[in-house]
């Protein structure tokens, strides 16, 4: 009698491929209603987040082991080509930018995980109706883009602070927080998130007048701009500000996702802050105030804490080797 494993094994790399296919429809669809009904905040949901994820994967593990055979590892593995393959499509297809698929993978990754060990769980018990778990999968998430607009979502404040001791007295520095216009190449430091993930980089900023009320202009890589408006001022100690986001079209280069002051992010304030420490050493603190409206709102911070905090660092790497020179050169 011939092994019918061959036969088997083929029946099951058919379905997984076809499963796949048919899921990534589904979530192409689901993304695509939610772009069109709730186009500020739909993808910003516990449901594209985390729910469809695990039902897309939970889909494809079930449909793609018939015979109940396979092994937890097989079943732990789908996820990452299910991943993959979301990451090709969203950029190749959507145009989706890097860094919302880079913020997105690890909850789809996590999500899949969940799905397919609730899965293989199932199977191993063996009473599962495979019509009726495969509809479910396809139900839930639909159900829950229905039903998820209507429950508030938590808004949590966060503060992203650095600092950095230069070896410069305030009197060199305080110039220097006022705006660097013309930030040179090689200036600042080396950033995960602006060298490798690619978030734009400072180009320069200059104040028009002083005081309460002056406008501090920032322009960044990317043709990105933006206006901070003075709301302290204290020469030689401290500037403070409010982030003034009213041009926004350099903010293009990436998806709208990830602009600063949407429903769900939003940057509100910042400043500098400077502390005499003697012998001619100077600390000197950024910091940086937003707002989260997410589902995730743990998670997202913890971005927010790379990100602003890689951006800080850089800024006080300029101010440090700026002020550091001038002192030398006096």
């Amino acid at each position: 009698m011939a092994d019918p494993t061959p036969r088997r094994t083929r029946t099951a790399t058919t379905r997984i491929g076809a499963a796949t296919a048919l899921a990534l429809a589904f979530a192409l669809g689901v993304y695509l209603l939610l772009e069109a009904t709730r186009p500020v905040d739909g993808l910003v949901s516990f449901s594209f987040l985390l729910i469809l994820p695990a039902a897309v994967c939970a889909f494809v593990a079930y449909v793609g082991d018939p015979f109940a055979e396979r092994s937890r590892r097989t079943y732990l593995q789908i996820p990452l080509w299910i991943l993959l393959a979301v990451v090709i499509v969203s950029l190749a297809v959507l145009r989706e930018g890097v860094i919302c698929i880079i913020l997105l993978a690890p909850l789809w990754l996590v999500s899949g995980l969940v799905g397919v060990s609730i899965t293989y769980a199932m199977r191993r018990r063996g009473n599962t109706d495979g019509r009726l778990y495969c509809s479910a999968l396809f139900l839930i998430p639909l159900a829950a883009t229905q039903i998820e607009p209507y429950v508030p979502l938590p808004t949590a404040a966060a503060i992203v602070s650095r600092s950095i001791v230069i070896h410069a007295p305030t009197a060199d520095i305080w110039p220097l927080l006022r705006g660097i216009p013309d930030v040179q190449p090689g200036e600042g430091r080396w950033t995960v998130s602006q060298d490798v993930i690619g978030i734009p980089k400072p180009l320069g900023a200059h104040m028009v007048g002083d005081g309460i009320g002056a406008d501090r202009f920032a322009r960044w890589g990317h043709n990105i701009r933006f206006r901070e408006r003075i709301t302290r001022w204290q020469p030689g100690r401290e500037i403070a500000w409010r982030f003034i986001f009213d041009d926004i079209a350099g903010w293009a280069y990436t998806d709208r996702h990830l602009m600063p002051d949407n429903g769900y992010f939003r940057v509100t304030t910042g400043g500098y802050r400077m502390e005499p420490l003697g012998d001619g050493r100077t600390r000197v603190t950024v910091y940086t105030r937003y707002r989260v409206t997410t589902p995730v709102n743990a998670y997202s911070r913890l971005w927010g804490e790379l990100f602003l905090g890689d951006l800080e660092n850089n800024l006080l790497a300029v101010v440090k080797q700026r002020a550091e020179r001038t002192s030398r050169m006096l």
